[in-house]
């Protein structure tokens, strides 16, 4: 009697027929007939082109698809960029060979070859047509047989475009975790079979009920849901139907491979990076209104996605994508309020590639620099909303550039971007596109004049969806009776405005501090630093599990008393 419930026909079978509908063509490789030369997908005996098992390029499809997508390119030449596509790269770590086929996937291979007159010609093949799916080869694979260096492995189900495996998908049956697929199976085959991830772009993996995505250097908690297809403004729904037809449809796909990938180097090495369902979705809609520039009159949109989400990913995404899809010599000004976070920014974007020159080179140190930089020609330039202010003897800011592809992405949009500061950034720069970057909603007061800044919300991704999503912690609020009862109205107002200042320079918070040097002293006596170190040191050991916490203090020193007080 044959068991209906195996993770074949619960799992696998219906992902297959997902594929079909998306017009893969499907073979299921277990009984691969191998040096025939030749492809037969025929369901007895198929036939993939491959000579043996260790082989993972489907080179015959590669080589035709090279040739329809080069029409003009010699064949020595073709056959010199399936000859760099396929070498061994075995002595590179497996992050580093995968960044480097990605680089020739995404942008094309480099080659050399001697014409009819003995001279070297240069040509650039290109491996996938990212402009139009229907002019390139998808194929989806079931029981792929792979050799490794000792071991040999079957794959659940490979994603191959124009003969590259770049889409790996493992099964676990519904009743097992999920994590079963991550922790006995797919880190054993990068041990095993590691060639096969050469060329991936993403991983899925699935037990029909759960299934996530994530790439060849994530850990397991890493991996992420990916819970709507269309628009953000559709019902999150975790399913296997969801994830396929979400990342593996063929635009869908060879947007996300161009576009969505990036890898970033750390203190401990190098890690691929797969933007998340809600960076795919908030991007592209900040690509539409870039599309839509003479409507909006540049005012590209205020993008919205909660604190820990990624947003400054989001921002290097979105600027990735502009210089791969709009035609100009696009220049990218970051602006923030903080120093601290100038530089954070500037470390990500460098970190990724996404900027090549020396931080001392594109983060303006004063006016005269910022000023110098925006009458240069560079690729992006970092700077504070602070220095757009006038220098002694001028009444009004001059124009430093009136090119139309400057794009200023502000971070914290709402804080500092409609004063005299702003308003001198708009008068430097008069044809310049403008978004909005912001980790909080917009408070009332603040929205319509965003609005006629920014234009309005181009993407929202709130903290009630990055929860839901696993994309954040929950937060939990908690009131504790503080020992210091203050009952100045007048105080209360004084200190709401303090913090909706949020971050001030070192003279601001001088005048501020004299300002309220009566309330300072009482907040911060010793005696009341004393009992709520205490409280919060009985309170974080009680709460039953590790973790980490986050102390916010009035004051930077402060902070370090309160820290000095907490130590165990």
């Amino acid at each position: 009697m044959s068991n209906n419930y195996t993770e074949d026909n619960l799992v696998e079978k219906p992902a297959i027929e997902i594929f079909k509908a998306l017009e893969y063509a499907f073979v299921n490789a277990f009984k691969e007939k191998f040096g025939s030369g030749k492809i037969a997908l025929d369901e007895k005996v198929p036939a993939l082109g491959r000579e043996e098992t260790s082989e993972v390029v489907l080179t015959l499809k590669l080589r035709q698809a090279l040739q329809k997508l080069n029409p003009e390119v010699p064949n020595e030449a073709v056959e010199l960029a399936i000859e760099n596509l396929s070498k061994d790269r075995s002595l590179l770590t497996l992050a580093n060979a995968n960044q480097e086929v990605y680089k020739l996937i995404r942008d094309g291979v480099n080659v050399s070859v001697a014409n009819s007159k003995g001279e070297l010609e240069d040509f650039r093949i290109k491996v996938i047509d990212f402009e139009d799916a229907k002019k390139n080869d998808f194929l989806l694979v079931s029981q792929f047989w792979i050799t490794g260096e000792m071991y040999k492995r079957r794959a659940d189900l490979i994603g191959f475009v124009n003969g590259l495996p770049l889409v790996f998908i493992e099964f676990k049956a519904a009743h097992k975790n999920i994590k079963d697929a991550f922790e006995n199976n797919f880190r054993d085959y990068k041990e095993t079979i590691p060639q096969l991830f050469w060329f991936n772009a993403f991983v899925i993996l699935s037990n029909g009920t759960e299934s996530r995505v994530g790439t060849i250097t994530g850990e397991f908690e890493h991996f992420a849901e990916w819970k709507r297809i269309n628009s953000e403004g559709e019902k999150g729904m975790v399913s296997l139907d969801t994830i396929i037809k979400g990342i593996c449809e063929k635009s869908r796909l060879l947007d996300l491979v161009e576009n969505f990938i990036l890898f970033e180097k750390t203190a401990g090495g190098l890690i691929k990076i797969f933007g998340k369902n809600h960076q795919y979705l908030g991007v592209n809609n900040a690509i539409k209104s870039l599309a839509k520039i003479s409507e909006n009159k540049g005012r590209l949109g205020v993008f919205w996605h909660t604190q820990g989400s990624g947003k400054s990913y989001s921002m290097i995404l979105f600027a990735q994508k502009v210089l791969r899809k709009f035609q100009g010599n696009y220049t990218f000004l970051v602006v923030t309020d903080r120093n601290e976070l100038d530089k954070q920014i500037y470390k990500n974007f460098a970190n990724v590639g996404a900027v090549l020159e020396p931080e001392e080179k594109v983060r303006a140190k004063s006016v005269q620099s910022l000023r110098e930089l925006l009458s240069e020609d560079h690729r992006n330039v970092f700077t504070l909303i602070h220095k757009f202010q006038l220098q002694e003897g001028e009444k009004k800011f001059p124009v430093l550039s009136e090119r139309s592809d400057i794009i200023v992405m502000t971070d914290e949009a709402h804080r500092s971007q409609y004063d005299t500061l702003a308003l001198n950034m708009r008068t430097a720069l008069p044809n310049a596109s403008f978004i909005g970057f912001t980790g909080t909603p917009l408070i009332a007061g603040e929205e319509e004049e965003t609005k006629k800044t920014f234009g309005d919300y181009v993407s929202i991704y709130d903290f009630r969806q990055s929860v839901e999503d696993g994309a954040t912690v929950p937060l939990f609020y908690e009131n504790r009776i503080p020992q210091l009862q203050m009952k100045s109205e007048q105080l209360k107002g004084e200190l709401d405005e303090l913090l909706e200042e949020v971050e001030i320079n070192e003279d601001e918070e001088k005048k501020l501090e004299s300002e309220f040097s009566r309330e300072y002293h009482l907040i911060t006596r010793q005696d009341r630093l004393d009992k709520i170190a205490e409280d919060v040191v009985a309170h974080f050991n009680k709460r039953g599990n590790d973790g980490k916490a986050l102390f916010v203090a009035i004051d930077r020193l402060t902070a370090v008393r309160m820290y000095e007080k907490m130590k165990v």
